[in-house]
């Protein structure tokens, strides 16, 4: 067997940014999970079709990433999110994304600019307009439109019966999801200021799932409630110059993805019987991929969107985390349920690494067969250690529907509780449902090369979603968190 080449020149991990370091062995009971010493692992640069990191003590190989592309992936999704949104768009400024709104200690009231307030960053003295602090005066015509898209009607219809042509009515989608980011905002931030004991459910899916133009979407909510607290997709709607086709991890600039080459087109292999079949075919098919940790990786082809750019999967999940886990500065104890996917078990685990170690955190894998009945206690449970990790899943059956889970954490001992509570089903059901809501537009032709006018459309399902909609007993997840007394209605959603 050919050893691996070291060199003294390229036995370096790729620098850290500032003091975010995710290259480091990522196995719980590893004597070197976590660490940084390069001296722990076997680095080689020479051969790209093996590992570039292996962990001398367990045999680990967990793929590397660029930290400064991770941070600058943090910073664009800041942006996105407070598009529209009275925040400091400063990307040298430490407020960058901060909202007015929630974080008012950070800025000065600086005049007005018409009806409209204005404001001035204490850190960077940028300033800025409140574009929504004004009347509404279209809110009845953006209401006619979110009733007709909601029923299902085509853009060409909508625009013939609100006598608008096509230009129009993305403007007008464009700031109905401003508004809908500004108030959700407002709640986000009481959320997550309050909730001390936090449970989420987070899933990673094609934003079109017909389409395979490699446009991925993560999205978290609390578990019970199903609030969603974010979501983002690796796409960016402007074209980069240097986008790679090969990752290279010690090139900053790297996560911006070319359109591949084609690949020979594999025959899958028929869908495994059992939960215990299908985790096994699960670790088989993650083991193929040329990068375990980008799902991109062994697609036999790639329909690049016509304009924009693909980001690499892995840059926006952990981006994502992070992205999370600034919000969760106040939370004491976080549980975190995610399907069976290395990628997001390698974020949680890098950017939770702290709490991991405190033991504050539980993120688990979890996977149940259709018809599991939430919240119904284990039965016997038979446990497992699966795949090249040697994973514990704890495995439970009621008749002929079976349940699994796997704590990531490598604890023992709560097994039973786990498989009662533990769940994505709630972020699940959500995509889904938005994926029917709008059906039309995803699925549409000429959309499956232009992904970025779906984008407004989830932000404004994610509000709609938390705000707005009822549940079968009445209350929206806005209400079960204790957000708010009401649903909102559509016209105070967009005033």
């Amino acid at each position: 067997m050919k050893t691996l080449h070291t060199d003294c020149n390229d036995s370096l991990l790729p620098p850290a940014s500032g003091n975010l370091q995710l290259n480091h062995c990522k196995t719980i009971g590893c004597c070197n999970f976590g660490s940084t010493d390069k001296h722990h692992y076997v680095l080689q640069r020479t051969n790209p079709h093996r590992p570039t990191l292996v962990c001398r003590e367990c045999g680990a190989f967990p793929p590397v990433l660029n930290n400064n592309d991770v941070l600058a992936e943090v910073a664009r999704l800041k942006i996105m999110q407070s598009s529209g949104l009275p925040a400091c768009s400063n990307p040298e400024c430490e407020n960058l994304g901060l909202p007015v709104l929630t974080h008012r200690h950070l800025y000065h009231a600086f005049g007005y600019s018409g009806d409209r307030q204005r404001y001035r960053c204490k850190c960077c003295q940028a300033t800025f307009v409140d574009r929504w602090s004004g009347f509404n005066g279209k809110n009845q015509i953006q209401q006619k439109l979110l009733a007709l898209l909601f029923t299902g009607c085509s853009v060409r219809d909508i625009c013939r019966r609100l006598s608008m042509n096509p230009k129009s009515f993305y403007d007008q989608l464009s700031q109905i999801a401003s508004r809908c980011r500004r108030q959700l905002s407002m709640f986000d931030a009481r959320l997550f200021k309050h909730a001390q004991t936090l449970s989420l459910a987070s899933d990673l899916i094609p934003l079109q799932p017909n389409s395979s133009n490699g446009v991925t979407w993560i999205a978290s909510c609390e578990a019970a409630s199903g609030y969603v607290v974010g979501q983002h997709v690796n796409f960016q709607q402007s074209d980069v110059e240097d986008a790679s086709e090969e990752h290279d991890a010690y090139v900053d600039g790297t996560r911006f993805m070319a359109p591949p080459k084609a690949r020979l087109v594999e025959v899958p292999p028929p869908t495994p019987q059992g939960i215990l079949a299908r985790v096994d075919a699960k670790y088989r098919e993650v083991l193929s991929r040329p990068n375990l940790e980008d799902p991109l990786s062994n697609m036999p082809r790639i329909n690049y969107p016509a304009k924009g750019c693909l980001i690499r999967p892995q840059y926006t999940v952990y981006a994502h985390y992070l992205h999370l886990a600034e919000m969760l500065e106040y939370n004491e104890s976080l549980a975190i349920f995610i399907p069976q996917e290395p990628l997001m078990r390698s974020a949680c685990i890098s950017v939770f690494m702290d709490r991991i170690k405190a033991k504050t955190i539980h993120p688990l894998y979890v996977e149940e067969d259709m018809g599991w009945l939430h919240g119904q206690a284990a039965g016997r449970i038979d446990i497992v250690l699966m795949g090249w990790w040697r994973d514990r899943w704890a495995f439970t059956r009621h008749d002929d529907i079976s349940k699994g889970v796997c704590h990531l954490g490598g604890e023992k001992g709560d097994e039973d509780k786990w498989l009662e509570i533990a769940s994505h089903r709630t972020i699940s059901d959500y995509q889904k449902r938005f994926h029917d809501q709008f059906a039309q537009l995803v699925d549409e032709p000429r959309r499956k090369l232009r992904p970025a006018g779906l984008l407004p459309l989830l932000d404004i399902y994610r509000a709609w979603h938390n705000l707005c909609r009822q549940d079968r007993s009445g209350l929206t997840p806005a209400q079960q968190m204790g957000l708010t007394s009401a649903p909102l209605t559509l016209e105070q959603l967009l005033s």
